[in-house]
């Protein structure tokens, strides 16, 4: 039994039933082992919540730093970093789910710890801002609150995009950025600055 299968079982479990009614039991079974056994793996549910979220922001994290890096300009660094995230969202539901429903049952102490981390994936985004005002692409913007925006319209897909359904995650990514750098360009209005 690897350690991966017993995170991503729980991941889907915690999507489906929701952190607090899932229990260890409940993960053991999924991966086919004894609850005790189960502790030969992982320490605690905590714990198991825990690097489910720092595995998703890993990731994400990862993602964010190789379109910044990227010599695109800022409009295209938009569209992409937008495509990748929503593409990440769609292909793991069940990361997804946790990542943004279920870290508010993590301990105090792992709460913080979290949310430093969560907090440097915010950041990326506000740096890509940042970058596309400052070169011109979008007009003056309020960096937070349109980090808050753009993350808040990717993230609810989770609640209503279904794979199975006539609409596909690039094509989902195309309507967010149009959608968006329409607001952001310099052509528009100074709603919000």
């Amino acid at each position: 039994m690897q350690r991966s299968e017993i995170i991503s079982a729980a991941a889907q479990i915690f999507r489906v039933k929701g952190y607090q009614a899932a229990s260890m039991q409940d993960i053991a079974d999924a991966v086919h082992l004894q609850k005790a056994s189960l502790y030969h793996h992982v320490e605690s549910k905590q714990e198991i919540l825990l690097t489910i979220l720092n595995q998703a922001l890993d990731l994400l994290i990862a993602d964010m730093q190789v379109v910044l890096g990227s010599d695109l300009p800022s409009d295209e660094k938009l569209r992409e970093a937008i495509r990748v995230y929503v593409s990440r969202l769609a292909e793991d539901p069940d990361l997804a789910a946790v990542l943004l429903l279920e870290h508010r049952s993590l301990e105090p102490e792992l709460l913080e710890r979290h949310i430093r981390r969560r907090d440097r994936y915010e950041r990326l985004w506000r740096d890509l801002i940042r970058q596309g005002v400052e070169d011109g692409c979008f007009r003056e913007l309020d960096e937070k609150i349109t980090s808050f925006a753009l993350l808040g319209i990717q993230n609810w897909m989770i609640t209503w995009f279904r794979r199975s359904g006539g609409l596909k995650a690039e094509a989902l990514a195309e309507i967010f950025t149009n959608l968006v750098l329409q607001g952001m360009s310099p052509r528009q209005g100074s709603i919000g600055k």
